[in-house]
């Protein structure tokens, strides 16, 4: 996972991508798009594309600014400036397809929370993923209610996830490279700071 060996330049690459592919993917139907590979990656190992996984990348991107070159800088407001001009040249598809991803988000950790009871091992196994769509959710919410399209319904069913995401958890060390602790203080982004309780829910069973 990028996430855990994590790379500046290549986080930036990706965002780039990300962002050239933006207007085709909002106008399209497809809810999880591919984008081509960069120079740090394939297309085959390049994140979906999605409206979150730009999102993510750009605000840790401009919390990681002050260590950039100037050239990177330059990368990171052109990928910026890309994502707001598809963001309002096509706010309906933009507003669709960014509520769309939230309800599928929310629909992969209620599998996460079955998978858990049925199987704690792989549970933990899964639980890095997870995480991951935890981080972006964070990021879409951020982002709906920055451009007031804030849904209480949507808000009120990822509370309740939380809620349940705690009961399969316990403290851990920071999943992810320690570049990211900044950017992901355990105040905000708790499930970072957690693995799932294999071994205590064994011993219950």
């Amino acid at each position: 996972m990028a996430e855990v060996n994590y790379s500046l330049d290549r986080d930036l690459e990706e965002a780039r991508v990300l962002a050239q592919g933006l207007e085709d993917y909002v106008r399209g139907d497809r809810l999880y798009g591919s984008a081509g590979g960069g120079l740090f990656s394939t297309a085959a190992d390049m994140p979906s594309l999605t409206i979150g996984q730009l999102l993510l990348r750009l605000r840790r991107l401009q919390a990681l600014e002050s260590q950039m070159t100037p050239e990177q800088k330059a990368i990171l407001t052109e990928a910026e400036a890309e994502h707001d001009r598809v963001r309002k040249e096509w706010a309906v598809h933009y507003g669709d397809k960014i509520r769309d991803e939230a309800a599928a988000r929310l629909r992969s950790l209620e599998a996460f929370f079955a998978e858990c009871e049925d199987a704690p091992e792989a549970c933990a196994e899964a639980y890095l993923p997870e995480a991951l769509g935890r981080t972006i959710l964070h990021e879409i919410v951020t982002a709906l209610n920055r451009y007031n399209m804030a849904d209480v319904d949507f808000d009120r069913s990822l509370a309740q996830r939380d809620t349940q995401l705690r009961r399969f958890t316990e403290p851990s060390d920071f999943l992810w490279s320690e570049t990211l602790r900044p950017v992901y203080p355990e105040e905000t982004y708790w499930w970072l700071y957690v693995r799932p309780m294999v071994e205590e829910r064994e011993v219950e069973e």
